[in-house]
Formats: structure tokens, C-alpha cells, sequence
């Protein structure tokens, strides 16, 4: 008997029909890859099997009895736990008491920290996810965060666990350590649904695969009866090159110059330390490295959004080191941050006004100070319709947006600037693969213009696909720089985790501007 069962469920947004009839079961101990593109419906259906959502149609069934889904709560009661792609812990509140936060032990309104504690300890250890129980969450490296996420799910008695787009935020290595943590999980008998689009997490992880498509079930295979093509070509329903084709790169004048820049992170320490290097017309470098390397304070520094403290960074001839954001855009810098709702978007404006931000104050979109809403409105059907983000108006509000139309709407916006220099920062974070193909082509003809693209990516067959050279951060270092025909998956890793750095410093080799040793 399937412990959970969907037959013709169904949800209506105002304009949208979101699930369309949507049936599959959930075995015990099975984990059921849920895979789609952006706005297929994946994490709605999930919502309304949790709660968070009314159907308007349907039967939810636990373990062969009919539910009628009310709240979360009544989901939790019922064993089910969901893990959301943005995480919904309290950054001041330690490990376990975000864990046990609702359910705290105790007696007569007295809570037993002593014995939270230690049921966190014995949970954690039970399913091989370490953890600190007395850490703050906001001390804690996002992989990290998502244990605990799990872990309150697993303390609150979830048999099945609803993980929703789990390995968007984290890095390789805390991918491998996740998909670990789910096959403990399972073997301990617990069913997982797997929320997804990444084509190479369903074959690795998954036992059973549901791929959805314009809110409908429009297929169920296994890894073993499929492969990543076919994969593909069932979620868009049509075939999808997964690696795009670039000529070689002609390079020209030097765009980008940053020299010997050195760059505090947040917490007082150094987090660039010295960093050198060019990017030039027509030319793609990437910068790989683990996450918290120093990526994100560097291109901070570059458009504006963090003060170096010494070092210089030169846009052609101009010397845009202390440049703010407003100067760096008008000095031709596009950047696709990689937090869309902390940097990329104001989700409480609408689709056209988040489209214009940056430029609201510019012609032709305004006239003496004043912005001209039509002109707006027109050039964002354009831009919606180029970069196919799945809306039925450019009115609606960009936190009603699908993550990843929200991503499409950003790098339509930066892209759409046609600017000097392209800093593209995890451009392809939460899109499909349908999506990712359009971005990287976007991004090749941005090079093949002649623009120049600096690309950071934790997605090392991103970096592989769209560089012609790859500069790789350690400790807020370029320890190494690799000509694409020279850089390979093992390679980048390698020097990713620091190998090799000591014999570069014991020979001397530190990357310099252009390239040269």
C-alpha cells in the first residue's frame, strides 16, 4: 500500500490552472524524483500534499485513507515533513531550539533545554546528520542549515519527507553528502519526494521518476529505463542540447582590469586577498571555487555593492574602484547577482518595473524625471516574451513568480542593458534545463558581440561548457588559471579543495593580469 497517494488533484491560481488532474503514489522507502521545468506545478502539488495550499479537486490519500489537507500542522500530524528551497529557521535561535521549536519537551510550561538538546543529539547521530546543537543558525554554512531542516522534520515524526529544490543553494560536495543523508534516510524507512530540474540528481539519486509539464503528469520512468536526453525531451517536450557549442573565442581589448585588490568580508577577515586579472572583449572567463572563497565579496567589490581596501579595478579606461552600483551600470557593468530577492529583484514591484530598475531614470523609459508606463510596459512584453518568462501579465508582482522566472527576469533585465561587461553570478541557480540552455546561449552570443563576461559558477559543467579560460579561487586566492582546453572537472576540483598549493608556492606561480605566470 502506498503510504501517499494523489488521484486528479487539482489547483486554479486567478488565471492559471497550476495542477491539472495530477496522480502518482509514493511507495515506503522510495524516493520519487518530482522533476519538471520552472511553473510545471512541482512545488505546488507538494504545498497542497503539505497543507500550504487548498486543492480544488482531487483526493490526497495516507496510507489508503482519504485526508482532507487543512494546514501544515495537520500534515505533520499525519507524518509528513517538507523542507523548502528557502529555508524557514530563526537565525538567532541555536540549533536545537529551531529543531524543537513548537514541541518543546518539558512540564507545566517549563521547557527542558538539557533534554532537547540531547534528543537532537540522538536524532542527528540516528540518521548520520552532525550538527552542532548549540550553534546559532546564523553562524551556520547553508548545507548546514539544511540538516537542520531536516533534522526538525525527522523530530517532529515525518515518514515521508518532501525535499523542494534541495541542492539549489549548495555546493558539490554538500550535494554528495545530502543525496548520502537521503539513502540513510530511506533505509531507515522513510519515503522522500525529490523536487527538481536537474537532470543529473534524478539519475543519481532517484529510485522513481514523475516528470511534470504545464501542470500535468506527463510521464514515469526509472533511472535504469531512461537517460539525461530522454529526460530532457520528456520535461519540454522537445529535444535539448545540453551542451551548447561555442567557436573559439576572438579576443580584444581589454574590458575588465582588476589589480592586486584586496577586499574585507563581512566578518573582519580578508575574504579577496591580492587578486589580479583581465577579461577582454569577446572572451568568457569563469571563477570556480567552493562556495565562501572569496567569489561573492570579489564581484561585490567590482560592481560597486562592497568598497576594496586597496587595489584597483578599471573598466577600459575608467577607474571604477569606488564607483557605487548607480555609477558602475552607467559605466556599461551588468550584473546577475546570485541572490535574486536580496540584490536582483523588489518582489513587491511588478514584472515591468522590476524589467526597468536601474535604468527607471533614463531614456526612453523617462522624460524630465518622469517614467513613461507604456514605453515600460512594451518593452517588458518584449522582454518576457525573448526570455520566455512564464506570466499572464507584465502587472503581476515578481514574488509571485516561480523561482525560476524569477531568475529569467533578472538576466533579461541585465542582458537586455547591452552592457560593456556581463558579471553573471550563478546565472542558471533554480532554472530548468530548457531555461539553462536559453541562458547559456544568451550568454555566448553576449561574447560573440564582442561584449565581455565574467561568469561565477558552483555548476562546474556550466563553467566548463561556456569559459575560455577559468581562474580558480581558494582562501580569496587565484591559485590556478586554466586555458579551456586545460581545464577538466578532476582538474578544477583539485585545485577547488586547494590541492597543489604548495607546490605553487613553493614554485613561485601566482596567476598575474591576462593570464601570464
Amino acid at each position: 500500500m502506498a503510504v501517499l497517494e494523489l488521484r486528479d488533484v487539482t489547483k486554479v491560481f486567478p488565471g492559471v490552472v497550476a495542477n491539472d488532474r495530477v496522480s502518482f503514489s509514493l511507495e515506503k522507502g522510495e524516493i520519487l524524483a518530482l522533476l519538471g521545468e520552472n511553473g510545471a506545478g512541482k512545488s505546488t502539488i507538494m504545498n497542497v500534499v503539505y497543507g500550504l495550499l487548498s486543492s480544488d479537486g482531487g483526493e490526497i490519500l495516507i496510507d489508503g485513507e482519504p485526508v482532507n489537507m487543512r494546514s501544515p500542522r495537520q500534515a505533520i500530524d499525519l507524518g509528513i515533513g517538507m523542507v523548502h528551497q528557502h529555508f524557514m529557521l530563526i537565525e538567532p535561535l541555536t540549533v536545537t531550539e529551531n529543531i524543537v521549536l513548537g514541541r518543546e519537551p518539558g512540564r507545566l510550561g517549563v521547557i527542558d533545554f538539557a533534554l532537547a538538546r540531547t534528543r537532537v543529539v540522538e536524532l542527528s547521530e540516528r540518521y548520520g546528520l552532525k550538527v552542532d546543537p548549540d550553534a546559532k543558525i546564523a553562524d551556520l554554512a547553508v548545507g548546514m542549515q539544511q540538516r537542520v531542516e531536516i533534522l526538525k522534520a525527522l523530530y517532529q515524526g515525518a515518514r515521508v519527507l518532501i525535499l523542494d529544490e534541495p541542492t539549489a543553494v549548495l555546493t558539490p560536495q554538500e550535494v554528495r553528502e545530502l543525496f548520502a543523508v537521503i539513502r540513510s534516510l530511506v533505509d531507515e524507512g522513510l519515503s522522500v519526494v525529490f523536487i527538481t530540474h536537474k537532470l543529473e540528481e534524478v539519475m543519481a539519486v532517484s529510485d522513481r521518476i514523475i516528470v511534470m509539464r504545464a501542470g500535468r503528469v506527463v510521464g514515469e520512468t526509472r533511472p535504469e529505463e531512461t537517460d539525461d536526453v530522454g529526460l530532457a525531451r520528456m520535461m519540454v517536450g522537445r529535444d535539448v542540447v545540453l551542451r551548447v557549442e561555442k567557436p573559439p573565442s576572438t579576443c580584444g581589448d581589454t574590458v575588465l582590469a582588476v589589480k592586486d585588490l584586496h577586499v574585507m568580508g563581512d566578518r573582519g577577515l580578508e575574504a579577496v586577498a591580492g587578486v589580479s586579472f583581465t577579461v577582454c572583449a569577446g572572451e568568457v572567463v569563469a571563477v570556480a571555487g567552493v562556495s565562501g572563497n572569496g567569489q561573492t565579496e570579489l564581484i561585490e567589490s567590482i560592481v560597486g555593492l562592497r568598497k576594496p581596501t586597496s587595489g584597483t579595478v578599471h573598466l577600459k579606461d575608467i577607474d571604477i574602484t569606488h564607483a557605487g552600483p548607480r555609477k558602475s551600470i552607467e559605466a556599461g557593468v551588468s550584473h546577475i547577482p546570485e541572490d535574486r530577492h536580496r540584490r536582483g529583484l523588489v518582489l513587491q514591484f511588478d514584472i515591468a518595473e522590476n524589467l526597468v530598475l536601474g535604468d527607471h531614470r533614463l531614456p526612453p523609459y523617462a522624460k524630465n524625471g518622469i517614467m513613461k508606463p507604456k514605453v515600460i510596459a512594451e518593452m517588458a512584453e518584449k522582454r518576457i516574451a525573448d526570455y520566455d518568462v512564464r506570466t499572464p501579465s507584465v502587472s503581476v508582482l515578481a514574488g509571485n513568480l516561480s523561482g525560476g522566472n524569477q531568475q529569467k527576469l533578472v538576466v533579461a533585465r541585465e542582458i537586455g542593458r547591452e552592457p560593456m561587461l556581463l558579471i553573471a553570478a550563478q546565472p542558471t541557480r533554480g532554472l530548468d534545463v530548457g531555461a539553462i540552455e536559453f541562458v547559456h546561449r544568451e550568454v555566448l552570443a553576449e561574447r560573440a558581440r564582442g561584449r565581455a563576461v565574467l561568469l561565477v559558477s558552483l555548476e562546474l559543467e556550466e563553467i566548463l561548457s561556456l569559459a575560455d579560460r577559468v581562474l580558480v579561487m581558494y582562501e580569496g586566492r587565484i591559485v590556478r588559471e586554466l586555458s579551456a582546453e586545460e581545464a577538466d572537472a578532476e582538474t578544477l576540483g583539485y585545485y577547488m579543495t586547494g590541492g597543489g598549493g604548495d607546490k605553487l608556492a613553493a614554485d613561485g606561480v601566482v596567476p598575474v593580469m591576462g593570464g601570464q605566470q
